[in-house]
């Protein structure tokens, strides 16, 4: 276990930022963090980064404990944060050089390494530009480049996607999965869900500090998926159709809006014709019929309700 924490718990005053948060990341493992502003994700990653001590509880980074053994685990881990730090006034090669002479990195040795990580983060062409220069998606995998000059072995990324424009943001995912496959393990936080779907191999969902679901996108999608929902927009009378097909066999749930129904079957039905055969022979006109697509987006959705702290 690469990442470990135990009954972790953060308080501000009555503030509970983490309530006994349950975390196990292994090895190689590329873990999305989700949930609502203020649900706790940058609080875990901070404690994670040995920059906040738990209040109670422990936590564990390539088994070493935070707390009693930050300074070792300080090599181990890179944190990117949501926003890109000071030194603007350099130059992007006097800026990795600079971070690199902090982990000790000299001579040679630091030239093919501020090289090498340059060439990864595909900002070899921008050595000499100043770093305010850069734009917010450069700033981004500057960051990057600079936590991998020690070559950590976990990754603590928070919102590193925020704020970019969309060619930005693929271009920091792809840089992601070429990290991942270099056997890198990943934390990372996001509000852009697709893209940690693509991403990522396991995620959790956190709310008002409570985790309330650790484990593969498979899993909870299938976890959501139990009871299949429908998506039918009739022509006219949409509130008409609802009341009918709510007394139609199978039919869990039905929630009428402009003309656009859902319907919840129950987890037994699986066949769905006679929802179409109903609203026909009843006169309805279907303009469209069609199983709801379940993905993270939807699972996470369901699964939380939005509360903020």
């Amino acid at each position: 276990m690469i990442v470990q924490t135990i009954n972790l718990t953060k308080r501000y005053g009555k503030l509970v930022a983490l309530d006994n948060l349950e975390l196990k990341i292994e090895d190689g493992e590329c873990f999305g963090y989700i949930g609502p502003n203020g649900a706790g994700k940058t609080t875990t990653i901070k404690i994670l980064a040995t920059l906040l001590q738990p209040t109670w509880g422990e936590a564990r980074v390539c088994d070493k404990v935070i707390g009693y053994q930050s300074r070792e685990i300080r090599p181990l881990i890179g944190y990117v944060p949501d926003f890109f730090g000071a030194y603007e006034d350099m130059v992007v090669q006097e800026y990795l050089e600079f971070f690199a002479s902090a982990y000790n990195i000299t001579g040679k040795q630091r030239n093919q390494v501020v090289g090498d990580v340059l060439e990864l983060t595909d900002l070899v062409y921008k050595r000499d530009a100043l770093v305010d220069s850069l734009s917010r998606g450069m700033k981004q995998r500057l960051s990057i480049a600079r936590v991998l000059l020690h070559d950590p072995r976990v990754l603590l990324l928070d919102e590193p996607a925020s704020g970019l424009d969309p060619r930005a943001r693929v271009e920091i995912r792809e840089l992601l999965k070429e990290l991942r496959n270099m056997g890198k393990t990943i934390i990372i936080s996001s509000h852009i869900l697709h893209e940690l779907a693509e991403l990522c191999t396991t995620v959790g969902i956190i709310e008002q500090g409570k985790l309330l679901y650790h484990g593969t996108i498979e899993d909870i999608v299938q976890r959501v998926k139990m009871a299949t929902r429908l998506s039918i927009r009739v022509v006219e009378q949409a509130d008409l159709a609802a009341l009918l097909l709510q007394r139609t066999p199978g039919v869990k749930q039905v929630d009428s809006q402009d003309g656009h129904l859902v319907v919840e079957m129950d987890s037994a039905t699986h066949d769905f014709t006679s929802i179409a055969r109903t609203l026909i022979d009843n006169n309805f006109k279907i303009h469209e019929i069609k199983e709801e697509e379940v993905n993270l987006e939807t699972a996470f959705m369901r699964l939380t309700k939005g509360i903020v702290q």
